[in-house]
């Protein structure tokens, strides 16, 4: 992931926190807002209650190859805010849990998709 495609200013998540749009799970709660730019940006809040820097810094890194390769619809920033319940499942679970948030709230890409536009 490029750091053009990360969230950076606090100013950039209090936006899509105040007029993004929500999904929750048990282990994530997206926040995605249109950005007005030809590619989606993602950003993510591991809050102290996660765990000590070690545990949170391990959950960004899955989280980063998560959304490094799920393809997103262009023009997004998606804020994932993690719950505390997600120490305890591993990459596997939290891997489905943002793709199921994903496909909910109508944001990937489908493969198919992507295909038929490079023939």
């Amino acid at each position: 992931m490029n750091r053009t495609q990360t969230l950076r200013k606090r100013s950039e998540y209090v936006a899509v926190y105040e007029r993004g749009e929500g999904w929750r799970d048990n282990l994530i709660v997206m926040k995605v807002l249109n950005n007005q730019l030809g590619l989606s940006r993602f950003g993510f809040s591991v809050g102290k209650e996660i765990g000590k820097a070690v545990v949170r810094n391990r959950v960004r890194r899955w989280l980063r190859e998560i959304t490094r390769r799920i393809t997103v619809k262009p023009g997004l920033d998606i804020v994932l805010i993690v719950r505390p319940g997600v120490v305890a499942t591993g990459y596997h679970q939290l891997r489905k849990s943002v793709e199921k948030l994903l496909m909910r709230a109508q944001l990937t890409i489908d493969n198919e998709t992507v295909n038929a536009g490079i023939d």
